[in-house]
């Protein structure tokens, strides 16, 4: 059901998510000879299944939430769940980028979009599990009034 807002904020975030599939983290002037995930000039999630998997999982965890409107414990429990999966992608990405060879090398790296995406499913995640916080508190106390 669209018109709850926690809805839209699920879809937003669940967008943001599989928008990585196609958005690289970073970029560099020059591909790189040693093994790198430079070797294409482009850091992005097919770099590494467990990013894959994990922005996946967390972005089909979103979406799937937006379908539970009537089951609100179900619905924050999958929100929590895919805010986890993209915070711990989140670090699992910087790791891996501070921990590659390129960064000990001259080469000039460029942050792209694909970087501020997780953040941007996280901010609308927090204001998903707000919504469905607020709308299980309404009817909690419409209940209690009957």
């Amino acid at each position: 059901m669209i018109q709850r807002i926690q809805s839209l904020y699920l879809l937003l975030a669940a967008a943001a998510g599989f928008g990585l599939l196609g958005l690289p983290f970073a970029s560099s002037n020059e591909a790189v000879s040693a093994p790198s995930m430079f070797a294409d000039r482009l850091y992005s999630i097919q770099d590494q299944i467990a990013l894959l998997v994990i922005f996946s999982v967390a972005a089909a965890l979103a979406l799937a939430g937006i379908f539970l409107f009537n089951n609100r414990s179900l619905q924050m429990r999958l929100a929590q769940i895919s805010f986890i999966a993209n915070f711990i992608g989140l670090l699992l990405a910087i790791i891996l980028f501070v921990q590659d060879p390129v960064m000990s090398s001259a080469t000039k790296v460029d942050d792209s979009w694909g970087l501020y995406l997780p953040l941007i499913s996280l901010v609308f995640l927090i204001l998903a599990l707000r919504s469905i916080n607020k709308d299980d508190k309404l009817v909690r106390s419409m209940d209690r009034l009957r």
